[in-house]
């Protein structure tokens, strides 16, 4: 065979070894990602459970506030159905939620008893550990949402990514960013 016959080989046999390396890393990106949100659905399922348990714990002092309890479990219902439709849907979800959590806690703060409850302080700190675990679980799929966006938009990765069909992800982002901007007020 004539030098350049094996010259042309070469080319191709690189140019296969560079699109499957280019192909695993898309891939590899995009299992990353669904893993991460895999994590955050984990996360809000567990706080969705915790949910009705605490407020059983508040209904027993505070039998009055049935509009806080309706919208704590409204808020809950949406978040776990909002979490299947993905980071858009979910962050809107989550920003009700925690309006109602922040609702149902500022309740809890009206009944001195309430507060010194050992059932309802171990599901307060189940909540707060939950809450830190969902803000992890975010800065992950963020940060495989961004690695992967990243790779499909620069060049050569481009051309293949569209070639494979893959598909840029949705960050998720906080609905509502006025809630995140107010600083919480407090009063004793």
């Amino acid at each position: 065979m004539p030098i350049w016959g094996w010259i042309i080989i070469a080319v191709v046999v690189v140019l296969v070894v560079i699109i499957v390396g280019i192909y695993n890393g898309l891939v590899k990106l995009r299992v990353r990602v669904d893993e991460a949100w895999s994590d955050i659905t984990v996360q809000l399922k567990r706080r969705a459970d915790l949910i009705p348990n605490l407020i059983e714990s508040v209904k027993g002092y505070a039998k009055h506030e049935k509009e806080v309890f309706e919208k704590v479990t409204e808020a809950r219902s949406a978040i776990m159905s909002a979490a299947k439709e993905g980071p858009a849907a979910a962050a809107k979800a989550e920003s009700q939620f925690e309006g109602a959590l922040k609702s149902l806690f500022a309740v809890a703060e009206n009944y001195p008893e309430l507060k010194a409850n050992e059932n309802f302080l171990q599901l307060q700190g189940e909540i707060t550990d939950t809450e830190d675990k969902i803000q992890a679980s975010r800065r992950f799929y963020n940060g495989g949402v961004r690695d992967l966006n990243t790779k499909i938009q620069t060049f050569p990765n481009n051309v293949f990514a569209s070639i494979f069909g893959f598909k840029a992800r949705e960050f998720f982002e906080v609905a509502d960013r006025a809630t995140i901007e107010e600083a919480p007020k407090v009063s004793f």
